[in-house]
Protein backbone atom coordinates (compact mmCIF):
# COMPACT_ATOMS: atom_id res chain seq x y z
CA UNK A 1 0.00 0.00 0.00
CA UNK A 2 1.27 3.28 -1.17
CA UNK A 3 1.74 6.21 1.40
CA UNK A 4 -0.88 9.43 1.58
CA UNK A 5 2.56 11.96 0.59
CA UNK A 6 3.12 8.90 -2.59
CA UNK A 7 -0.94 8.85 -3.52
CA UNK A 8 -0.47 12.75 -3.09
CA UNK A 9 2.29 13.23 -5.87
CA UNK A 10 1.00 10.56 -7.89
CA UNK A 11 -3.10 12.70 -8.41
CA UNK A 12 -0.34 16.11 -8.91
CA UNK A 13 1.59 13.85 -11.36
CA UNK A 14 -1.83 12.88 -13.47
CA UNK A 15 -3.13 15.66 -12.89
CA UNK A 16 -0.21 18.09 -14.33
CA UNK A 17 0.05 15.99 -17.46
CA UNK A 18 -3.57 16.05 -18.33
CA UNK A 19 -3.07 20.09 -18.30
CA UNK A 20 -0.02 19.50 -20.24
CA UNK A 21 -1.86 17.18 -22.91
CA UNK A 22 -4.55 19.78 -22.79
CA UNK A 23 -2.77 22.57 -23.53
CA UNK A 24 -0.70 21.19 -26.55
CA UNK A 25 -4.19 20.26 -27.67
CA UNK A 26 -5.71 23.55 -27.11
CA UNK A 27 -8.46 22.28 -24.96
CA UNK A 28 -9.34 23.72 -21.43
CA UNK A 29 -8.27 20.89 -18.79
CA UNK A 30 -11.47 21.75 -16.62
CA UNK A 31 -13.06 20.04 -19.61
CA UNK A 32 -11.60 16.87 -18.20
CA UNK A 33 -12.48 14.77 -15.26
CA UNK A 34 -10.13 12.27 -13.73
CA UNK A 35 -11.69 9.50 -12.88
CA UNK A 36 -9.43 7.77 -9.89
CA UNK A 37 -9.91 4.00 -10.82
CA UNK A 38 -9.83 2.50 -7.02
CA UNK A 39 -11.27 -1.30 -7.70
CA UNK A 40 -9.75 -3.88 -5.10
CA UNK A 41 -8.12 -1.03 -3.74
CA UNK A 42 -9.09 -0.85 0.33
CA UNK A 43 -11.07 1.90 1.72
CA UNK A 44 -7.81 3.26 3.90
CA UNK A 45 -6.57 3.79 0.42
CA UNK A 46 -8.62 5.63 -1.70
CA UNK A 47 -9.31 7.86 1.77
CA UNK A 48 -5.56 8.82 1.27
CA UNK A 49 -6.88 10.44 -2.29
CA UNK A 50 -10.10 11.52 -0.38
CA UNK A 51 -8.31 13.26 2.47
CA UNK A 52 -6.31 15.08 -0.86
CA UNK A 53 -9.55 16.44 -2.35
CA UNK A 54 -10.19 14.09 -4.85
CA UNK A 55 -13.95 13.01 -5.42
CA UNK A 56 -14.66 11.30 -8.77
CA UNK A 57 -13.58 7.42 -8.12
CA UNK A 58 -14.63 4.32 -10.77
CA UNK A 59 -15.18 0.56 -9.62
CA UNK A 60 -15.54 -2.16 -11.58
CA UNK A 61 -18.10 -4.59 -9.45
CA UNK A 62 -21.66 -3.84 -7.83
CA UNK A 63 -20.76 -6.17 -4.75
CA UNK A 64 -17.27 -4.37 -4.03
CA UNK A 65 -18.53 -0.97 -4.37
CA UNK A 66 -21.24 -2.35 -2.10
CA UNK A 67 -18.81 -2.85 0.63
CA UNK A 68 -16.98 0.51 0.07
CA UNK A 69 -18.73 3.62 -0.69
CA UNK A 70 -21.82 3.47 1.42
CA UNK A 71 -19.62 4.24 4.75
CA UNK A 72 -17.56 6.82 2.60
CA UNK A 73 -20.24 8.44 0.94
CA UNK A 74 -21.79 9.05 4.90
CA UNK A 75 -18.71 10.90 5.53
CA UNK A 76 -17.92 12.31 2.10
CA UNK A 77 -20.93 13.60 0.56
CA UNK A 78 -19.75 15.09 -2.25
CA UNK A 79 -18.05 12.10 -3.91
CA UNK A 80 -19.21 11.24 -7.56
CA UNK A 81 -18.53 7.10 -8.60
CA UNK A 82 -18.58 5.77 -11.79
CA UNK A 83 -19.11 1.79 -12.97
CA UNK A 84 -16.58 1.03 -14.82
CA UNK A 85 -16.70 -2.63 -15.66
CA UNK A 86 -19.58 -4.86 -16.67
CA UNK A 87 -22.52 -4.44 -15.12
CA UNK A 88 -25.18 -8.26 -14.94
CA UNK A 89 -28.58 -7.28 -15.78
CA UNK A 90 -29.85 -9.04 -12.70
CA UNK A 91 -27.62 -6.36 -10.81
CA UNK A 92 -29.15 -3.13 -11.86
CA UNK A 93 -31.58 -2.53 -8.83
CA UNK A 94 -27.95 -2.63 -6.92
CA UNK A 95 -25.62 -0.25 -9.73
CA UNK A 96 -28.63 2.36 -9.96
CA UNK A 97 -28.79 3.08 -6.16
CA UNK A 98 -25.04 3.17 -6.07
CA UNK A 99 -23.25 4.96 -8.81
CA UNK A 100 -23.67 8.51 -9.97
CA UNK A 101 -22.46 6.89 -13.45
CA UNK A 102 -22.68 3.92 -15.02
CA UNK A 103 -20.56 3.25 -17.92
CA UNK A 104 -21.09 0.44 -19.58
CA UNK A 105 -24.14 0.19 -20.84
CA UNK A 106 -23.72 -2.34 -23.65
CA UNK A 107 -26.73 -4.42 -24.67
CA UNK A 108 -30.45 -3.89 -25.46
CA UNK A 109 -31.21 -6.06 -22.21
CA UNK A 110 -29.12 -4.50 -19.65
CA UNK A 111 -30.48 -0.81 -21.17
CA UNK A 112 -34.31 -2.11 -20.65
CA UNK A 113 -33.11 -3.31 -17.33
CA UNK A 114 -31.31 -0.05 -16.48
CA UNK A 115 -34.42 2.20 -17.69
CA UNK A 116 -36.56 0.19 -15.56
CA UNK A 117 -34.74 0.81 -12.09
CA UNK A 118 -34.55 4.52 -12.65
CA UNK A 119 -38.26 4.59 -13.48
CA UNK A 120 -39.12 2.29 -10.09
CA UNK A 121 -36.31 4.04 -7.98
CA UNK A 122 -36.83 7.72 -9.40
CA UNK A 123 -33.30 7.98 -9.86
CA UNK A 124 -31.42 8.67 -13.11
CA UNK A 125 -27.38 8.20 -13.09
CA UNK A 126 -25.58 9.41 -15.78
CA UNK A 127 -24.88 6.71 -19.21
CA UNK A 128 -22.30 6.13 -21.18
CA UNK A 129 -22.46 3.57 -24.25
CA UNK A 130 -19.48 1.30 -24.06
CA UNK A 131 -18.28 0.86 -27.57
CA UNK A 132 -16.27 -1.97 -28.60
CA UNK A 133 -14.22 -0.11 -31.35
CA UNK A 134 -11.48 -3.40 -31.87
CA UNK A 135 -14.75 -5.58 -32.02
CA UNK A 136 -12.98 -7.90 -29.89
CA UNK A 137 -14.98 -11.18 -29.34
CA UNK A 138 -14.03 -11.09 -25.59
CA UNK A 139 -15.11 -7.60 -24.62
CA UNK A 140 -18.01 -6.12 -23.83
CA UNK A 141 -19.25 -3.24 -25.62
CA UNK A 142 -21.61 -2.01 -28.82
CA UNK A 143 -19.52 -2.96 -32.18
CA UNK A 144 -19.16 0.36 -34.27
CA UNK A 145 -21.79 -0.83 -36.94
CA UNK A 146 -24.42 -1.26 -34.14
CA UNK A 147 -23.71 1.79 -32.35
CA UNK A 148 -26.00 4.32 -33.76
CA UNK A 149 -29.39 2.04 -33.70
CA UNK A 150 -28.29 1.43 -30.45
CA UNK A 151 -27.74 4.52 -28.99
CA UNK A 152 -31.15 5.99 -30.56
CA UNK A 153 -32.63 3.33 -28.82
CA UNK A 154 -31.18 4.13 -25.48
CA UNK A 155 -32.12 7.42 -25.92
CA UNK A 156 -35.26 7.58 -27.43
CA UNK A 157 -37.09 4.57 -27.08
CA UNK A 158 -36.08 3.95 -23.44
CA UNK A 159 -35.24 7.87 -22.42
CA UNK A 160 -32.00 7.03 -20.61
CA UNK A 161 -29.94 9.44 -19.72
CA UNK A 162 -26.93 9.09 -22.31
CA UNK A 163 -24.50 11.99 -22.17
CA UNK A 164 -21.10 9.56 -23.48
CA UNK A 165 -19.22 6.93 -24.84
CA UNK A 166 -16.85 4.63 -23.57
CA UNK A 167 -13.71 2.90 -24.90
CA UNK A 168 -11.24 0.43 -24.15
CA UNK A 169 -8.89 0.27 -27.08
CA UNK A 170 -7.23 -3.22 -27.52
CA UNK A 171 -3.80 -4.05 -26.08
CA UNK A 172 -1.53 -3.84 -28.19
CA UNK A 173 -2.99 -1.51 -30.94
CA UNK A 174 -2.18 2.13 -31.40
CA UNK A 175 -5.31 3.80 -29.12
CA UNK A 176 -5.23 7.05 -30.51
CA UNK A 177 -6.74 4.82 -33.53
CA UNK A 178 -9.50 3.98 -31.12
CA UNK A 179 -10.05 7.48 -29.58
CA UNK A 180 -10.24 8.86 -32.38
CA UNK A 181 -13.22 6.53 -33.95
CA UNK A 182 -14.78 7.11 -30.87
CA UNK A 183 -14.39 11.01 -31.11
CA UNK A 184 -15.92 10.62 -34.37
CA UNK A 185 -18.72 8.65 -33.35
CA UNK A 186 -20.02 10.44 -30.62
CA UNK A 187 -19.71 13.77 -32.58
CA UNK A 188 -22.14 11.42 -35.42
CA UNK A 189 -24.44 11.07 -32.69
CA UNK A 190 -24.43 14.66 -31.11
CA UNK A 191 -22.82 13.35 -27.77
CA UNK A 192 -20.50 15.89 -26.04
CA UNK A 193 -18.98 12.92 -23.41
CA UNK A 194 -15.45 10.55 -23.84
CA UNK A 195 -14.83 8.59 -21.71
CA UNK A 196 -11.48 7.23 -22.67
CA UNK A 197 -7.63 6.46 -21.62
CA UNK A 198 -6.02 4.91 -19.04
CA UNK A 199 -3.16 4.90 -16.60
CA UNK A 200 -1.20 4.18 -19.98
CA UNK A 201 -2.72 6.29 -22.70
CA UNK A 202 -4.79 8.78 -21.12
CA UNK A 203 -2.43 11.33 -22.38
CA UNK A 204 -3.42 10.41 -25.72
CA UNK A 205 -6.70 10.34 -25.22
CA UNK A 206 -7.06 13.80 -23.77
CA UNK A 207 -5.41 15.25 -27.59
CA UNK A 208 -8.07 13.31 -28.91
CA UNK A 209 -10.92 14.86 -26.60
CA UNK A 210 -11.72 12.59 -23.64
CA UNK A 211 -13.72 14.53 -21.23
CA UNK A 212 -12.96 11.72 -18.83
CA UNK A 213 -9.52 9.41 -18.49
CA UNK A 214 -9.54 6.69 -15.81
CA UNK A 215 -6.52 6.27 -13.82
CA UNK A 216 -5.57 3.53 -11.55
CA UNK A 217 -2.00 2.08 -10.87
CA UNK A 218 -0.36 5.68 -12.00
CA UNK A 219 -2.38 6.92 -8.56
CA UNK A 220 -2.80 3.97 -6.21
CA UNK A 221 -0.29 1.55 -7.73
CA UNK A 222 -0.11 -1.84 -8.21
CA UNK A 223 -3.77 -3.42 -7.50
CA UNK A 224 -3.81 -5.70 -4.39
CA UNK A 225 -5.17 -9.12 -4.94
CA UNK A 226 -9.17 -8.38 -4.37
CA UNK A 227 -9.50 -10.08 -0.99
CA UNK A 228 -13.20 -8.53 -0.63
CA UNK A 229 -16.12 -11.25 -0.12
CA UNK A 230 -18.13 -13.07 -2.60
CA UNK A 231 -16.74 -10.94 -5.71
Amino acid sequence: MLKPDEISENLKAVTDTIRNAASHAQRNPADITLVAVSKTHPVETIEMALACGHRIFGENKVQEAEQKWPALRDKYKDVVVHLIGPLQSNKTKRAVQLFDVIETVDRLKLARAVAREMELQSKRPDCFIQINTGEEPQKAGVIPSHAEAFIKECRDGLNLPVVGLMCIPPAGENPALHFGLLSEMAKTNGITKLSMGMSGDYQTAVEFGATSVRVGSAIFGVRPALTIAAL
